[in-house]
Order: C-alpha cells, then structure tokens, then sequence
C-alpha cells in the first residue's frame, strides 16, 4: 500500500511560487524550493516530477493568484472610468514597493529568463501578456476618453502600457524607489490623458 503524501500539493504549490518569485527560475536551487516547500527531494520528484515541471505549475498559481485579479481590477464596472482603473493597478505596483515586497513580477521575471529558451515557458508568459493586454484594452474602452478611438488604436496604447507595467515591475526588482516609480505612473497617466 502506498503511503500518503504527507504535504497539501497547493501549499507546496503556494510555497514554491514565493520562492520562484524572490529568486527567479535559474537561482531557485533545490535546496531553496525544499526548504520553501517543507518537503523532501523525493515527495517533489514524486509529486511535480522536476523542476521544469513545478515551475509550469506555479506559473499556472500565478495567474490565478496575480494576474487574473490584475485584470479583474482593469474590467471592474464597478470603478467606472476605466483610466481610474489604470492608474489604481499601476498605483498598486507603488504600494507593494512601499510596504517593502520588491519581489516584482513573477511573469515578468520569467519574460527575462527561462521563456527566452523554452518554448512552452515562453508560450504561458505571452498567454499571461495578452492576457493583461486585454484587460488594459477593456478599461480603455470603459474610459469616456478613449470609448471612441479606433480598435486598432486602443491595441497600440495597451500594448504600451503592457511595456510599461513590465517595465515597471521590472525596475521594482532593482530596487527603484517607490518615489520614482511614483513618478512614471503619474507620467503614464498624463500621457494618455493629453493623447485622449
């Protein structure tokens, strides 16, 4: 009779994740994911097969638990200007800063790495892009603004602000100041009020 696994998968899901995120696919040793996990080299083998395998697995935890509510925030109705809703996500991106979490963006991390050399990496990354994408389209839509540009127009500007937040959590890695972070987005929000 096999013996039962003695660790909950989602929070060893949950675990990883927050260690994939501070340190990245490549400098996330197997030390740092078992000692993370609280679990040993065995139950991961057995469990997520390797290391490839977990991270395609949190990359899946990650968009449930950052992206989709990045987006829900860009389609929420109930903010009903939709550059409010820009500027609240970008604005989140300065409190994370503030409170002292410098970790970034686990899919933006992910861009820089492991997707510029594995195809099916790379394939979740631009999944979590369009879908971010579609989520800044959808509040330039809802914007009073923007209600009346072209399609093609409006793709173009989520396409920047796609660039922009990347970039954004990106420098948050660097450790820029929550205060020159501060600064783009009120940058970005002038600009697409002075296009609109």
């Amino acid at each position: 009779m096999a013996r039962p696994r003695e660790f909950n998968t989602e929070d060893a899901l949950t675990a990883a994740m927050h260690v994939f995120w501070e340190k990245g696919y490549e400098d996330a040793s197997l030390p740092d994911l078992l000692d993370g996990m609280a679990i040993t080299r065995g139950s991961l083998y057995k469990a997520f097969t390797d290391k490839r395998t977990l991270f395609l697995k949190v990359m899946t935890r990650y968009e449930q638990q950052a992206v989709i509510p990045a987006v829900g925030l860009l389609t929420d109705n109930a903010i009903p200007d939709g550059l409010d809703r820009i500027e609240a996500l970008f604005r989140s991106v300065v409190r994370t800063v503030r409170d002292g979490d410098t970790r970034g963006c686990l899919m933006c991390t992910a861009a820089a790495g492991p997707a510029s050399e594995d195809l099916e990496i790379s394939d979740i990354v631009q999944n979590l892009l369009d879908q971010m994408k579609a989520g800044f389209d959808a509040a330039l839509a809802a914007s009073g603004d923007f209600a009346s540009v072209t399609a093609e127009t409006r793709a173009l500007l989520s396409d920047m602000l796609v660039t922009h937040y990347v970039g954004m959590r990106t420098l948050t890695r660097a450790h820029t100041t929550a205060d020159q972070l501060d600064s783009g987005v009120t940058a970005i929000i002038a600009l697409l009020k002075a296009r609109a």
